[in-house]
């Protein structure tokens, strides 16, 4: 990679390169950057060039006259090579010029054949044939998985297909592409067996919170810069949100704001914190792992008996019924109803509560003081922030409930400096028909396939055997069950379409699977497939998506994807248009007219149909006219060649989320229950270690990029599993050892990394390593809702072996390094 070559100088930009906006595709934050290309074998001088200073001299120390290594590359742009710079954009609002370690590396990842990077990108489509993967057409391909796919679906028949779809924006989603997907198989179909990217079931992280009239994403950024007190419950922002932290909570900080952090684990964001506001001012809540609940009851009964609650709000803006609005059941796994209501079922006094979170009631009182306790005789300002480590952890849809509740309680949703929001993953980009028809609780997907459900397989943007539940198992039967169509369709190579269409449907019939993988690299699952799609990423289309404060924008196409790649949604066209033509050849005119209305040629077509159909005042045109700045979701209109936005949901004291009428939020009645996801109880008491899991801030996602990028395996051969050295020392174990994480559900490995800031028994390994998957060891307990408890599992730790030549290179630096 560019960084290992000793550059020493780079190409400068010239006056006149054209110009593009761009937003980060890695994380939720969607920082704004500009690309810059222009024609190889020119550039600019220290007189002439895209800024118009003169780089003949000093520069100074917030310049932005300037780009890293990591910024550059050279690509293809409509056939020819061309210079390509993707550099922060210091106009942006999200990150004023910042750029976080993933996204300042944008360019170098991008595939270049002049420099060798991203080789490993898929290019053209694939079919099983002969024993191997044989490349071919797209019209071969599509024919070959409509036939099969047509074989096993009938009009109003589709439960023999599942399907596995991203929900997100960003790199491999957006608006154009959630709509291609979904108006195939939720509007040309009816798909119900269908699971999302990162979880086994298509449902909702944030069930409760919706069903209570409130968006997951309702604040502005700048929210954190106003606000009195940031409460960060299961996340680890400088890590994994890294210029939100930096550019909007820590001014927070900066001004005044005290900040309460509920996290077991003690993470790099509490020792930034704590440098920003001074240990005075941080308050870090080191919970019992999964007693998140058990904290926010006690909290809400804490500030509800000090009277610290915004009874005007309580009033206008909430549910006032004595019965309960929504009664718990199989849809909602608790009540929803009114303030008091709550207030008597989630009750938990401060003795309670220390003693099921582990914390001291001296530490409840003061976070609830932090919190809630007026400020200079006017309401206090608190922005909640919350992510994985409460939504994929214990009982999912009454903790986020449970923290809701003090959201509301204290007033601070849609307030100035307020707010309860979810900080995010990717971004997002979601615009389907309606999913109604999946059911709630959805059907758990992984576990129907294990089971021997499905015939047809299609996967988009997904690799479960990296981010599942129980992936041993998974991955185990998967395989076998995708080897029995291979072998039939070796066994019918050199047949004519029609017959090895028939030896095919044979073996799905006899328990087989064919699978059909859509990706820009062949993943992990995708060895197990039959047929390969190669789709294209950010910047090699146009991508329209959002941030976590719902800032609408458009990455506009600044280079050519890999061979004959395709946008996400022209590869749902394309499928559509196939199974048209093949279901009328079968005489099933009926059906096949449900696949009218994919005669798309571009992303933006797609755009059109779907999401400006019901956002009429949006269009390609306006959103690059808005720069990386965009607009705040909803847009309202259109004014002075502006769209116009909403700078937060909810000013009104109106909630729509749950669809009713009153426009009343809810509260949620759920008490603590202890462990809820089936089998926690008994791993925990079979094993010693507690594995928590979630991402370290050079790694995003499954590494799908990072696998050929030298900088980051460098770094992290192998994933890796910080454990408290004295637990290093009892296991016989050295920095940089090979280890095997074993329980009674699958094993896995991991590098030793000493980690002094851990609890003793309790460890941290990396998510959706491709050779060392943390899920092979979760169990598949799930809330009722099929939300998945990624979080929580306990498993023994051996050695394998001496720490590898590769992994003998890498620091094992505490996180929390002294400065």
């Amino acid at each position: 990679m560019a960084y290992k070559r000793n550059i020493d100088r780079l190409p400068i930009i010239p006056a006149g390169a054209k110009e593009h906006n761009v937003t980060c595709h890695y994380c939720i934050v969607g920082c704004g950057y500009k690309a810059y290309t222009w024609p190889l074998k020119t550039q600019g001088s220290t007189e002439t060039n895209w800024i118009g200073e003169d780089l003949s001299k000093q520069q100074g120390a917030m310049t932005e006259a300037w780009y890293s290594p990591s910024m550059y590359n050279v690509v293809k742009q409509n056939g020819q090579d061309v210079h390509l710079v993707i550099k922060p954009d210091v106009n942006c609002a999200v990150n004023g010029g910042l750029g976080s370690i993933r996204g300042a590396r944008m360019a170098e990842n991008r595939r270049s054949d002049q420099r060798g990077t991203q080789q490993q990108r898929l290019t053209d489509p694939m079919v099983w044939r002969y024993g191997t993967w044989q490349p071919t057409s797209w019209e071969d391909a599509l024919d070959l998985v409509a036939r099969v796919t047509a074989r096993v679906i009938d009009k109003d028949a589709e439960d023999d297909l599942y399907v596995s779809m991203f929900d997100h924006g960003g790199s491999a989603g957006g608006y154009e592409n959630t709509w291609g997907t979904g108006k195939l198989y939720f509007g040309a179909m009816k798909v119900k067996h269908c699971r999302i990217h990162n979880r086994p079931a298509y449902n909702s992280e944030v069930h409760s919170s919706r069903d209570m009239g409130v968006d997951e994403l309702q604040y502005n950024y700048a929210d954190y810069e106003k606000t009195d007190t940031i409460v960060l419950v299961g996340t680890n922002p400088m890590e994994c949100q890294t210029n939100l932290f930096l550019n909007h909570m820590v001014p927070g900080m900066r001004n005044g704001a005290r900040v309460v952090i509920v996290d077991p684990r003690r993470t790099v964001t509490v020792k930034a914190c704590e440098e920003v506001a001074g240990e005075k001012n941080v308050l870090h809540l080191q919970i019992t792992p999964g007693s998140d609940v058990a904290l926010f009851n006690t909290l809400f009964t804490e500030i509800a008996a000090k009277g610290w609650v915004d009874r005007d709000f309580i009033e206008k803006s909430t549910f006032r019924g004595e019965e309960p609005a929504v009664p718990a059941g199989s849809a909602q796994p608790a009540a929803l109803g009114s303030f008091e209501a709550a207030l008597a079922a989630c009750q938990m006094s401060l003795a309670d509560g220390a003693k099921a979170t582990g914390l001291s009631e001296a530490q409840i009182v003061q976070a609830a003081e932090w919190i809630a306790a007026p400020k200079d005789g006017a309401r206090r300002k608190c922005v909640i922030g919350y992510e994985k480590g409460l939504i994929w952890g214990n009982d999912n849809y009454r903790a986020i409930g449970s923290l809701l509740n003090i959201g509301l309680a204290t007033g601070n949703v849609g307030r100035e400096g307020g707010g309860c929001c979810r900080l995010g993953g990717h971004q997002e980009g979601y615009f389907r028909p309606s999913d109604a028809h999946v059911g709630r609780p959805a059907p758990y997907v992984d576990q129907l396939l294990i089971a021997g459900g499905g015939k047809v397989h299609h996967i988009w943007a997904n690799d479960h055997f990296k981010t599942t539940l129980n992936a041993s198992q998974f991955k185990r039967i998967y395989n076998r069950r995708s080897q029995m169509v291979k072998e039939a369709m070796d066994a019918a190579a050199g047949r004519p379409r029609a017959e090895l269409v028939d030896a095919i449907v044979s073996a799905v019939n006899a328990g087989g699977i064919f699978s059909v993988c859509v990706d820009i690299i062949h993943s992990q699952i995708g060895q197990a497939a039959h047929v390969i799609l190669p789709a294209v990423e950010s910047g090699e289309m146009n991508l329209t998506s959002m941030n976590g404060e719902r800032r609408l924008r458009l990455t506009e196409k600044y280079m050519d994807p890999p061979g004959s790649a395709r946008p996400d949604c022209l590869i749902a066209a394309g499928l559509a248009q196939a199974l048209e033509r093949v279901l009328r050849e079968e005489g099933r005119d009926a059906y096949a007219d449900q696949f009218k209305g994919f005669e798309w040629k571009t992303e933006e077509d797609a755009f059109m149909d779907g999401y400006a159909s019901a956002n009429t005042d949006v269009t390609y045109e306006r959103l690059r006219a808005m720069g990386t700045n965009g607009v705040l979701e909803p847009v309202v209109g259109f004014k002075d060649g502006k769209l116009i936005g909403t700078e937060r949901l909810y000013a009104d004291g109106v909630f729509t989320r749950h669809g009713r009428e009153d426009g009343k939020a809810l509260f949620s009645l759920g008490e603590w229950r202890g462990w809820q996801a089936p089998g926690k109880a008994q791993q925990q008491a079979s094993h010693r270690f507690l594995i928590n899991n979630g991402r370290a801030n050079m790694n995003w996602q499954n590494w799908f990029l990072d696998q050929g990028n030298d900088f980051v395996m460098d770094r992290f051969p192998v994933p890796f599993i910080q454990i408290n050295p004295e637990d290093m020392a009892e296991l016989g174990l050295k920095p940089g050892d090979m280890v095997e994480v074993f329980n009674d559900v699958g094993a896995t490995q991991a590098l030793a990394y000493p980690e002094p800031t851990a609890r003793r028994n309790e460890t941290f390994m990396i998510f959706g390593a491709p050779n060392g998957a943390q899920g092979n060891i979760v169990n598949p307990g799930v809330n009722e809702l099929i939300l998945p408890n990624y979080k929580h599992t306990w498993a023994n730790i051996r050695k394998i072996s001496d720490a590898t030549p590769a992994s003998a290179r890498v620091s094992y630096k505490s996180w929390e390094v002294a400065l």
